[in-house]
């Protein structure tokens, strides 16, 4: 007797989002912490990168630079290896659903919630002449990006923590309303990677916004890493070991020697037992820049080929809206608007 063959349908992948702001060059901790990993996800989950310029305008932007840094952080992801065809690279601002959300779920949010946010406390400090509503409700526009895209997992680090318990909050307020609406998502911590500090402030994590010396950007040239690593603070005593409490400086050092390098750290501090700290930096300096070297070279090849990354974004965008179009619709259909 002839048997008929069912084909089970294929398994969704699980999807990651991830954005990242253009207000400046990535560092070598943004490189190590968070980009370099996302190659690694490709060929596992449903993978969208958001160059997340409707967050960046929370502070002040120069209109010229603020278009540059967008186009340049577009060829950062393609130079660090990032497939367009295997992941969705995309401007948020060209996906409209992502303001019409944030609308929806400010409705869906409580005042109380948004004023505990530690990031909207520290950044008023910062910017006290410009404490805008954006920066208020900056968190629900987060909240808005990930449910979008029924995001399983999202890459966050500890600063970051916040932002996904209140959009978890607010995509169980909205279940808990309407029914199953959105995807429950929950973070996803790499397990490759390192909290790169501060160069000057060794117990500050490494951040574009500090002074120039503080951090290293992937575009430094080798004379600009050369300058900063030897500036790198570390302390009187002299002697080269792991210890971020009592070294924070020479720690941050063989942390980073440890991520580019793949040796651990403690093998690392081993093999430089007598040494200076002139020849840890040495080895921190040539780390980095060949590391960083490749990565520049195809970010000049990119950033030659307007035509090329404007087919990027232009189809990102494309298949980023078809996505966040469905979720929208959804919601609003439960919400009870009458459907265009």
């Amino acid at each position: 007797m002839e048997q008929t063959l069912t084909q089970a349908a294929p398994v969704r992948r699980q999807r990651i989002l991830s954005g990242i702001q253009p207000s400046g060059t990535p560092t070598l901790g943004n490189y190590i912490g968070a980009m370099r990993n996302w190659k690694l996800l490709e060929d596992e989950y449903d993978c969208l990168y958001m160059i997340a310029d409707l967050h960046t305008i929370t502070v002040r932007q120069e209109p010229a630079k603020l278009r540059q840094q967008s186009i340049q952080l577009l060829a950062l992801l393609l130079a660090i290896g990032l497939d367009p065809d295997k992941n969705v690279l995309f401007f948020q601002s060209h996906v409209t659903q992502h303001a019409q959300m944030s609308w929806l779920l400010n409705c869906f949010t409580y005042m109380g919630e948004m004023s505990r946010m530690t990031q909207f406390k520290d950044k008023s400090a910062k910017h006290a002449d410009n404490v805008n509503c954006g920066l208020f409700t900056y968190p629900v526009l987060m909240a808005g990006d990930i449910l979008l895209y029924q995001a399983n997992l999202v890459p966050v680090g500890v600063d970051q923590t916040q932002h996904l318990e209140i959009c978890r909050d607010i995509a169980a307020r909205v279940n808990g309303l309407y029914g199953n609406v959105f995807t429950m998502p929950e973070g996803y911590y790499s397990k490759v990677g390192a909290r790169v500090m501060s160069l000057q402030e060794p117990t500050r994590k490494m951040s574009k916004s500090d002074p120039d010396d503080c951090f290293i950007s992937i575009l430094d040239g080798p004379d600009a890493v050369r300058r900063k690593v030897r500036r790198a603070v570390t302390d009187s005593d002299g002697e080269i070991r792991f210890d971020p409490e009592n070294k924070p400086g020479v720690s941050n050092l063989l942390s980073i020697l440890s991520a580019l390098t793949g040796e651990k750290v403690d093998a690392l501090a081993e093999s430089m037992a007598g040494k200076g700290y002139g020849e840890l930096k040495s080895a921190v300096t040539d780390a980095v820049i060949g590391t960083l070297e490749p990565i520049q070279a195809s970010f000049t090849q990119y950033m030659g080929d307007k035509a090329y990354l404007e087919s990027v974004y232009r189809s990102g965008a494309e298949r980023a809206s078809r996505i966040a179009e469905r979720t929208l619709s959804k919601l609003m259909k439960k919400i009870g608007f009458v459907g265009r």
